[in-house]
């Protein structure tokens, strides 16, 4: 959509109705699979029709795909972002953690998704998403490595997997305790990735 049409009254409505079958998406596909859920399912979720959805998809495989390539494309872009504005390595490092922990916290229904139905996208999507994901790897890895200069370039990217793990893991079990505070989620999170990779 261009610029111009996406400012215009449809344009905007257009979008919203986008963006609100993409969250419902979301939280479809992770409660029940991508494989057990309709396009009927998903626009009855946004408050439209059945065939209204394909004015904006034009399968249940596009949806899937701008979802996940999406997500994937607002990490790293958000993840460089941080980066950039940082006013050094050890702030960059800090930046990209709280950056990775809002992320966890903000889209577990996503998280989800990817981690169980990555395989039900076509081949091109799977590769973009891994593409994008190598990216925001390789990000995380190029600070880690200006931060500790003598460590292996090998081990870093390991230290950064497994603080992926423990950040978007968490909001899966933190949402099933009745009395979890997002904010002390949060610290929780930031403090132990800081020691992880510290």
């Amino acid at each position: 959509m261009s610029e111009d049409v996406a400012t215009t009254p449809r344009g905007r409505a257009k979008a919203s109705r986008r963006a609100a079958l993409l969250t419902a998406a979301a939280a479809l596909f992770a409660e029940h699979g991508f494989s057990r859920v309709s396009l009927e399912d998903l626009g009855a979720a946004a408050g439209i029709s059945g065939p209204a959805v394909y004015r904006h998809f034009d399968s249940k495989q596009a949806v899937l795909a701008a979802l996940l390539v999406g997500v994937s494309e607002e990490l790293l872009a958000g993840g460089r972002k941080v980066v950039a504005a940082a006013a050094s390595d050890a702030e960059a490092l800090g930046s990209l953690i709280r950056f990775h922990v809002d992320f966890a916290l903000s889209n577990p229904d996503v998280i989800r998704v990817q981690d169980r139905d990555l395989s039900s996208l076509l081949d091109a999507d799977r590769h973009a998403v891994r593409a994008l994901q190598r990216g925001y790897v390789e990000l995380w890895v190029s600070v880690l490595e200006r931060v500790h200069p003598a460590a292996d370039a090998a081990a870093l990217r390991i230290r950064a997997h497994a603080t992926f793990g423990l950040i978007n893991s968490t909001p899966h079990s933190a949402r099933t305790q009745h009395d979890a505070n997002t904010d002390d989620t949060r610290a929780i999170l930031e403090q132990m990735a800081l020691a992880g990779l510290g």
